[in-house]
């Protein structure tokens, strides 16, 4: 259940979002079982990015926010070297258990634990939108950082102009935290004012209550 609620304080946002993720872990991940296969717009999207990080030398691939790891195992099948992040040790744990051949670890998007210039992409399938507006400039200056130039960054959202919060997981546990809906136009601007180059911005479902979004970037030298 979620409803209308402003973000929470600047100081607790990132250990709520963990906290809740933890609680909640086993029940998110069977809420996306199968999404992918089930969608094949989100697939088409990623081959697309992994198109491109293979047509510019290929390299590491990072799942940020990578959550269960089906993304992550997407993308190593697709023929990238794909690992991924997550913030919760809980779907950290879940993911390498899923997933034994990949490679997960427990990081946050606000201070990656990567090297700069050390992937060849990133993607953040709906992982930033529990970032709120103040913190996701640097949050985007950090996946330019570690990107190397002319690497690619696949970024999927919810698409709207509010923030949802949620006090009850999908196993029916308490938890807090805040869902940003945003429009592609803000997600571009962020990237661009980062120094990336917008390669495409798509709605999907647009119909739906809310619609989908996926912003496609190549980082500038």
């Amino acid at each position: 259940m979620s409803d209308n609620n402003p973000a929470g304080d600047a100081q607790t946002w990132l250990t709520d979002t963990r906290n809740s993720y933890d609680l909640d872990a086993a029940g998110y991940a069977e809420k996306v079982q199968g999404l992918l296969e089930a969608h094949p717009h989100l697939r088409a999207h990623l081959d697309v990015f992994v198109e491109l990080v293979q047509r510019d030398g290929g390299g590491r691939v990072a799942d940020v926010g990578c959550g269960p790891g089906y993304v992550t195992r997407y993308l190593q099948d697709s023929g990238t070297e794909a690992f991924g992040i997550d913030l919760s040790p809980m779907m950290v744990a879940l993911a390498q258990r899923a997933y034994p051949d990949l490679h997960f670890e427990v990081g946050t998007m606000t201070n990656l634990d990567l090297a700069a210039h050390s992937v060849a992409g990133i993607v953040a399938f709906w992982s930033t939108i529990h970032i709120p507006d103040h913190a996701m400039a640097g949050v985007i200056k950090e996946f330019h950082r570690v990107l190397r130039p002319g690497g690619h960054i696949l970024v999927g959202f919810h698409v709207g102009d509010s923030t949802e919060h949620a006090s009850s997981g999908y196993t029916g546990q308490a938890i807090s935290v805040d869902t940003h809906l945003r429009h592609a136009s803000e997600i571009s601007d962020w990237l661009r004012d980062a120094n990336f180059q917008i390669e495409s911005e798509s709605v999907f479902r647009p119909d739906d209550i809310v619609p989908g979004g996926i912003v496609l970037a190549r980082r500038r030298g």
